[in-house]
């Protein structure tokens, strides 16, 4: 076996991610902690979609007609404000003191229905982002297209939007042409507006603290009541809008365990391409948040059934096609089986250093070359040991590589007497 291979793939551990500053990444190749799998309320149990009901779904979708708008209390939810992190709370109480309407926003709220730790809360506000700077010293306004403050506080980061980015876009002619609900005021057309700009029905909902209310314009409960990724406008529209949110819908089904919608899914097959215009760092960004958080072999199935992973990852790709991928194959699947011992030590808010699962990636390529080569396992286990550096582990071993040798010849001696 040469080093080309795992170098290679060593290189890509030393790219900056273009990440948020939200995610953590552990400077040690793993938290050994157990994966901790919550109960879901009776309220929110899945149950598999019927054709009848996929069918349903999109012709809905195909003529434009929202679904009936909800609004929700706590109790019927079995959300607590005990859920909210300290430093979110902090963010809220400062915008709320001075009189402006808060929201959790997206991911947090579908996970705390969910009974399960969100990576990070979202907060959108109805002051404009440069009240949200004066508010709190220690802030900055990032992005152009959508931008967002970042509020900085006790070591963490909380992403702040506000309902003034929305309000730009309010005179903007979607091509999806759906409806505003009846029924609703200003306020809440202001949200309904915000929301229809999200990804995907389940990320599609607004809780507000202090009222202790949750706002579902788009049926996202129902859908995390069935366990299914639907995306909020038709899927095509969608995906050509931001081609990023094809990942996003194999990373949120692979974590949460939930199906996605027969519309959706088509598209995602029929746009799979579009993800290569997305630039390098945000490929890698979208591929760490799949495999370092806990649902790596999950999210490897869903790329190879979709198509994906012959554009991602093609040697994986043509492993899995050599040897003859199954659905329920994992033992007999090493790339599987080494991301479904890592997915043990894992979950999304313990997350681990993006070398270690590159420094797999390689390992499994060079096993496959060529098989139980010590020099390739020598050069992973060394990584591991030096905190992830998969870059210096090669190094080490090609300086190191003769006298590795005759250290190995002499033990392989020492046991055979």
């Amino acid at each position: 076996m040469t080093f080309n291979s795992v170098h290679s793939l060593a290189m890509i551990a030393s790219l900056k991610f273009a990440r948020k500053p939200t995610l953590h990444l552990r400077s040690t190749p793993f938290q050994c902690v157990p994966k901790v799998v919550p109960r879901f309320l009776a309220a929110v149990e899945a149950e598999a979609p019927t054709n009848e009901q996929t069918s349903v779904s999109i012709r809905e979708e195909e003529i434009g007609k929202a679904p009936a708008w909800k609004r929700l209390n706590y109790e019927e939810l079995g959300i607590r404000n005990s859920m909210i992190g300290s430093t979110t709370k902090k963010v809220l109480n400062g915008l709320k003191k001075k009189g402006y309407d808060v929201y959790l926003v997206g991911g947090c709220v579908r996970d705390l229905i969910l009974k399960k730790t969100p990576k990070d809360f979202d907060i959108i506000t109805s002051a404009e982002l440069k009240e949200v700077t004066r508010t709190f010293s220690w802030s900055e306004i990032v992005g152009k297209r959508f931008p967002v403050c970042h509020v900085h506080m006790d070591d963490t980061i909380v992403e702040v939007s506000s309902f003034d980015t929305t309000k730009c876009k309010a005179g903007m002619e979607f091509s999806h042409h759906i409806e505003a609900p009846s029924g609703c005021g200003k306020k809440d057309h202001l949200r309904w507006m915000n929301c229809l700009n999200r990804d995907f029905t389940i990320n599609g909902l607004m809780l507000d603290p202090y009222a202790r209310i949750a706002y579902d314009y788009f049926g996202g409960i129902e859908d995390i009541r069935k366990a299914k990724v639907r995306t909020v406008i038709p899927a095509e529209t969608s995906f050509q809008e931001d081609c990023a949110r094809i990942l996003r819908a194999i990373r949120i089904a692979a974590r949460l365990g939930f199906s996605i919608s027969k519309e959706t899914a088509h598209f995602i097959k029929n746009l799979s391409s579009s993800v290569l215009s997305l630039d390098k760092g945000r490929l890698l960004m979208e591929m760490n948040y799949m495999l370092a958080f806990g649902s790596g072999e999950a999210s490897l199935r869903l790329l190879w059934k979709f198509g994906l992973l012959d554009i991602l990852l093609p040697f994986q790709a043509a492993y899995f096609a050599q040897h003859g991928f199954q659905r329920r194959d994992r033992r007999t699947n090493m790339l599987l089986s080494l991301f479904s011992n890592l997915d043990k030590l894992l979950a999304p808010n313990r997350p681990c250093h993006n070398s270690l699962w590159v420094g797999i990636l390689a390992l499994h390529k060079a096993l496959s070359d060529r098989p139980r080569n010590p020099l390739a396992v020598a050069a992973f286990s060394l990584a591991v040991h030096n905190g992830g550096n998969l870059l210096e582990a090669v190094w080490m071993l090609r300086h190191w590589k003769l006298r590795f040798w005759i250290l190995l010849s002499l033990l392989e001696g020492q046991y055979c007497r």
